[in-house]
């Protein structure tokens, strides 16, 4: 019988910021499928659950403490993983972060914003990157899917370091897309909508003190708001639904498709 080619049984993944809201998802949606799973965080607490939720579901999983703003972190998260399973196969590059600590305070960013934003959801992807590509160009084969947001898919004057950021983050996935095609390897971008995770809880914080309109809402009636005047389907998306659009990418039935950044949003941005 043909073997499934969405089944990920002996093939190994990393998801990088895989402990909590969509890492989780997409970490859980790789495991469900059969693959070994490697939790490449910062927060090991967190991640740990999820590593004890994925063996419980008898799949294989692994926490690597991991700082994807520096390239000597990243290249022996890859060398554990290796050290550890003996193949690698999916990257998902899904570290990120609205600002430098304290940013959901500050009406306009600091310089430390800036930063860190681009640290973590540009640079992270680029270090990471980097350390998996020549693994995977001796191979042949390899799928990296980054995480962006329909946030980079248009400038707006509120949020700009992050909106700057995931724009930045589909540019670099189409120009890592271009070099790693001759070699086999896909590279494309999820841009998920609104998804009420511990990110967009400290986005909703922001705009609380930083909207009149806000301020007398809780977090989550803004992001309930924020879902039900904006997204077309009437309903706010999930960690798992990004989930299943990455297991697609990171199997074999999406082997033509490279360089694309795919929306996840309800309808939000059509385009």
């Amino acid at each position: 019988m043909r073997k499934h080619i969405m089944d990920f049984k002996n093939r190994t993944a990393i998801v990088t910021g895989g402990a909590r809201g969509i890492g989780r998802g997409i970490a859980l949606a790789l495991a469900g499928r059969g693959a070994n799973v490697i939790i490449a965080d910062l927060d090991e607490e967190s991640a740990q659950r999820v590593v004890n939720e994925i063996k419980s579901g008898g799949s294989r999983s692994y926490f690597c403490e991991t700082d994807v703003t520096q390239q000597w972190s990243t290249d022996q998260m890859v060398e554990a993983t290796l050290e550890e399973y003996g193949n690698l196969d999916v990257l998902v590059n899904n570290a990120g972060v609205g600002g430098a600590p304290g940013f959901a305070n500050r009406k306009i960013p600091n310089v430390e914003d800036w930063q860190q934003t681009f640290d973590v959801n540009v640079f992270g992807i680029v270090n990471c990157s980097q350390s998996v590509e020549n693994y995977m160009i001796d191979q042949s084969y390899g799928k990296i899917v980054n995480i962006s947001s329909i946030a980079g898919r248009v400038g707006r004057s509120g949020f700009a370091t992050y909106a700057a950021s995931k724009a930045a983050a589909i540019n670099v996935s189409q120009a890592w897309a271009f070099k790693l095609a001759p070699f086999g390897i896909n590279v494309n971008t999820i841009c998920p909508g609104l998804i009420w995770t511990p990110l967009w809880e400290s986005i909703a914080e922001w705009r609380k003190s930083t909207e009149d309109q806000n301020s007398e809402l809780s977090p989550r009636q803004i992001f309930q708001r924020a879902v039900s005047e904006s997204v077309p389907l009437g309903r706010e998306q999930t960690p798992e639904d990004v989930g299943n659009v990455v297991a697609f990418l990171a199997s074999d039935r999406a082997r033509s498709i490279t360089g694309q950044a795919i929306n996840v949003d309800g309808g939000v941005r059509m385009n």
